[in-house]
């Protein structure tokens, strides 16, 4: 039996273009650079909590509680600026509220707004946080630093924050000091906001989406009360797998939608209705910004007047209300000098100066008292 020959080893076809041994680029082709970040548990040891500012937000948070339990029949203000933009001005509004809420809590329970992070319909400015130099710097380890600052000062002062969380890392750098978180009305729909939200440690309101349905808070209520497993950092920064328990401390927030505003007494009805249908406590805010005003900061005191004669008529499934409100009213655009700002006045949506706020608060605490 005949054995062939070996066949001989094949040559290269010259014809043929050579292969590359570099590794074709795949993932990250966008991305232009990894800047490390500081640490939630670094930056607590670089402005730790005293015992002041955690008792206040302690409280702050089983006064709220209380308050969506129908225990605490003081009507909550949220109020505050849009958005946080100056630390001295932040702090100087904050005084003046801490005042006011001294002098009114027998009738009302005030909380600031404290909002560090804004999302975007397209583009523009995403908060303190994100771009605390104002100049597209993007510096977001001095953000975390000065948003964590604001909020010490303030807890010192005896004043429980509300903020609205956005990018849900942020919760493990400065949540310690939050009295009452919300989600935004681009968010309620996310599911990965739903289950940070299942794991935060204080109440949280979902506000309508932007067409105006109510059924999206609804649902993101619902998913947030039950415990969850996703992906998140740990307080020092590793990737881990957080597994949550549930928060049962969520609220519907009314704040209009395209249609127009959902704080009349029949929007307030079928909220009511919705809430009840899902099983939810029937209790919530109602927003006098956004569409509820048509973006006119000027109306705001008209919406917040219409939902307190409905409080006052004996509708206790309202429990409050949230304002922006800022040292100066209305609004102003960006510069590329952040020196040439106006101070205490809005670089997000227009706000109510404060002269007006502080009236409304004290008419508002006079009428309860009624």
């Amino acid at each position: 039996m005949s054995v062939s020959a070996p066949s001989p080893p094949a040559t290269p076809d010259a014809a043929a273009p050579a292969r590359s041994t570099a590794r074709r680029a795949t993932n990250n082709v966008n991305v232009r650079e990894f800047a490390p970040l500081i640490n939630p548990v670094q930056l607590a040891e670089e402005y730790p909590a005293s015992e002041a500012a955690l008792a206040t937000v302690e409280t702050g948070r089983e006064q709220i509680k209380a308050a969506l339990a129908g225990e605490d029949d003081r009507l909550l203000c949220v109020v505050g600026p849009c958005s946080i933009h100056d630390e001295k001005a932040a702090l100087e509004y904050a005084g003046k509220l801490r005042a006011v809420a001294e002098e009114t809590a027998d009738r009302l329970l005030v909380v600031m707004r404290v909002y560090f992070e804004k999302p975007r319909t397209t583009v523009g400015w995403k908060g303190l946080i994100s771009d605390p130099g104002l100049n597209e710097q993007f510096d977001m380890a001095e953000g975390l630093r000065k948003a964590r600052r604001i909020l010490l000062e303030i807890a010192e002062l005896g004043l429980p924050a509300a903020t609205e969380m956005l990018e849900p890392i942020t919760p493990q750098y400065i949540a310690d000091l939050i009295a009452l978180a919300s989600i935004g009305a681009r968010t309620t729909e996310s599911p990965c906001h739903r289950q940070m939200s299942s794991g935060l440690s204080m109440p949280v309101g979902y506000k309508n989406g932007t067409d105006g349905s109510l059924q999206t808070a609804l649902n993101a209520m619902t998913a947030a009360r039950a415990g969850h497993s996703f992906l998140g950092i740990d307080p020092h920064g590793q990737t881990c797998v957080v597994r949550t328990a549930g928060n049962p401390w969520g609220h519907l927030i009314l704040r209009g939608g395209h249609n127009g505003p959902n704080y009349d007494a029949e929007s307030i009805k079928r909220a009511i209705e919705g809430l009840e249908n899902d099983d939810l406590p029937p209790r919530f805010l109602v927003d006098c910004s956004h569409a509820n005003s048509g973006k006119d900061p000027l109306r705001q005191p008209a919406v917040w007047n219409d939902v307190l004669s409905q409080r006052l008529e004996g509708n206790r499934s309202i429990i409050g209300m949230m304002l922006e409100s800022n040292l100066f009213e209305g609004r102003q655009n960006l510069t590329p000098n952040p020196a040439d700002l106006k101070y205490g006045v809005s670089v997000t949506d227009g706000c109510l100066g404060w002269e007006q706020t502080e009236a409304l608060l004290r008419e508002t605490h006079a009428k309860l008292g009624g």
